[in-house]
């Protein structure tokens, strides 16, 4: 028997269509996509930028703080296994929060992620522009760095404008060839003379235990991908073995390659290399290239890096404008945010301003501040990641929607340690961790207060009523229903966006306010992509309702 998925909607059993929707959608991604998913997420200025910034602040022994950080995480990703399992849906983290916590909580947390990712992207297209400076710097040419960053970043807002299809293909390759160049470089730094691998592991473990956490605090961000590829958890298969252990082997691959990689760079170059005409040098590996193999080799290792990092920002940006994209499918933000461009179905303004707030932090913020803030951010989010299922797993009884189909080892102790580690590691970054967190919190409360608050109370009234009024056309009504949503469709492609739907209940006479008309699409939109197709909508919708009447 075929899904009856829109039956369901009307019948208002949300659950049950979520359920379907799962079951309809096919599942193409194994263990390796996960892994590959969630690696090219993650790999990119970790290895790139931030080595000269940890080698400032700890010195030789800083490759051991990629080891801490890691142990934070790791009760994250666990906990972020678990709720993907149980809500497979567009939005990830945002989500999984706001149906924990609520509305207030949840504008607070999707505004942090999209600061948190947005920040990651500008970081990257800064040690970008260091990198390029290697190559200007070479054929005697002059460029202004900024310049390049904002090009560059120009370049790749409009790329996700546009929405290239196979932009994911390539980011695989770039990333695994990177990491290969990496791996032998560090071989080849193995066998020179110079080479003292007993200094960053005896430095490591002098450290003060202090200056240990706090860069670990600040190398966090590196690993701020690893649990993006829960948002395509209903595309996995076997989600519920899948997900979580491609998400543990990729934390544990990079973890392995970033300490690994330092630590031989720490091993390899001279003390204080991280020094450039008095300020903290932004390519690190281009320096560690050309010290093993010369400018030829140092100038390849800044090619790998311009292309990483390109890669990393425009996986950035579509990151962090969909999380604009989900707070304003749940009303929390203005409806601007969730509107699909009608040509290329993408959430043109959602990108344009994420790519405007990129601009600012690249123009305005110091690149450690850009990190730390990064870091701060990504930190909170982790943390409130483990109180959701601490929350979730006690009210259990009175959720419907929780019904993970994996469930995470160690339980509450793994989680107990991320939300405290994580909030010593926050202490331990300093006053720029706390304002940041507390613009966060005021911009957040002020968006929910300001429009959520009187926009994301449920209202199932509106739909209750389209529904009624949607009920037995005849037939000159059913032929006018389809000609105007056809005429509303300015992309030709057979279905709406938002606001071409609005515009068709609008010259159908469906007098709804803008805010009702948003809840009826979201309800129809079954597969929350951003538009619902017309036929399918019409007939199967009218259908149901005939053979109930």
């Amino acid at each position: 028997m075929p899904i009856d998925t829109a039956g369901k909607i009307l019948k208002g059993d949300l659950k049950g269509a979520m359920k379907d929707v799962g079951k309809g959608i096919e599942r193409t991604l194994g263990l390796s996509g996960v892994i590959i998913i969630s690696l090219s997420a993650m790999l990119g200025s970790g290895l790139f930028v931030l080595p000269s910034m940890a080698a400032e602040l700890m010195g030789d022994g800083m490759w051991l703080a990629y080891v801490l950080a890691a142990t934070v995480v790791l009760p994250g990703a666990i906990s972020k296994s678990e709720m993907a399992s149980a809500l497979p849906v567009s939005g990830g983290t945002y989500v999984y929060v706001e149906r924990t916590y609520g509305p207030l909580i949840g504008t607070i947390t999707g505004l942090g992620l999209w600061a948190s990712f947005l920040l990651k992207a500008s970081f990257a297209l800064i040690g970008l522009s260091a990198y390029m400076y290697a190559f200007t710097s070479f054929f005697d040419l002059q460029f202004n760095t900024i310049n390049v960053s904002l090009s560059v970043l120009v370049l790749i807002v409009v790329i996700n404008i546009l929405g290239v299809k196979k932009i994911k293909s390539i980011q695989a390759p770039i990333v695994g060839s990177a990491v290969v160049f990496l791996l032998l470089l560090s071989i080849a730094a193995l066998f020179m003379d110079s080479t003292e691998l007993s200094r960053p592991g005896k430095a490591a473990f002098e450290a003060d235990s202090l200056l240990l956490a706090e860069t670990a605090a600040l190398v966090f961000v590196a690993y701020a991908g690893v649990t993006k590829v829960a948002a395509i958890a209903g595309e996995i298969k076997n989600p519920g073995t899948n997900l979580p252990n491609g998400m543990y082997f990729s934390l544990l691959f990079a973890t392995l390659l970033y300490a690994g990689v330092s630590y031989v760079l720490m091993a390899a170059l001279p003390d204080q290399w991280w020094i450039h005409d008095g300020h903290t040098a932004q390519d690190p590996i281009y320096i560690f290239a050309t010290h093993v193999g010369g400018q030829t080799i140092g100038l390849l290792a800044a090619l790998l890096a311009i292309f990483t990092m390109a890669s990393m920002a425009l996986a950035g940006i579509l990151a962090s404008s969909r999380y604009l994209f989900a707070m304003s499918r749940d009303s929390l933000l203005p409806q601007l945010f969730e509107d699909l461009n009608p040509k290329w179905e993408t959430p043109h303004w959602a990108i344009i301003i994420t790519g405007v707030m990129m601009a600012f932090a690249i123009l305005f913020l110091p690149v450690y501040d850009v990190a730390k803030l990064a870091s701060g951010f990504q930190i909170m989010v982790f943390i409130v990641i483990n109180s959701c299922v601490i929350v979730l797993r006690q009210l259990k009884s009175n959720i419907d929607w929780y019904e993970p189909t994996y469930k995470g080892p160690f339980y509450p102790f793994i989680q107990i340690w991320g939300i405290v580690a994580g909030i010593v590691l926050i202490w331990l970054m300093g006053e720029k961790a706390f304002i940041g967190a507390g613009a966060a919190i005021l911009i957040g409360m002020g968006t929910y207060y300001g429009y959520g608050k009187n926009h994301a109370h449920p209202r199932e009234t509106p739909f209750e009523t389209f529904r009624k009024q949607f009920t037995n056309p005849s037939k000159a009504e059913h032929d006018r229903r389809v000609a105007v949503f056809h005429a509303a469709d300015l992309g030709g492609k057979n279905h709406l966006t938002l606001s071409e739907f609005q515009h068709a209940l609008e010259s159908l006479d469906f007098n709804f306010s803008n805010d009702e008309s948003r809840l009826i699409f979201h309800k129809a939109d079954i597969n929350s992509d951003g538009f619902v197709d017309i036929d399918e909508f019409v007939t199967t919708f009218e259908n149901n309702i005939l053979e109930e009447e």
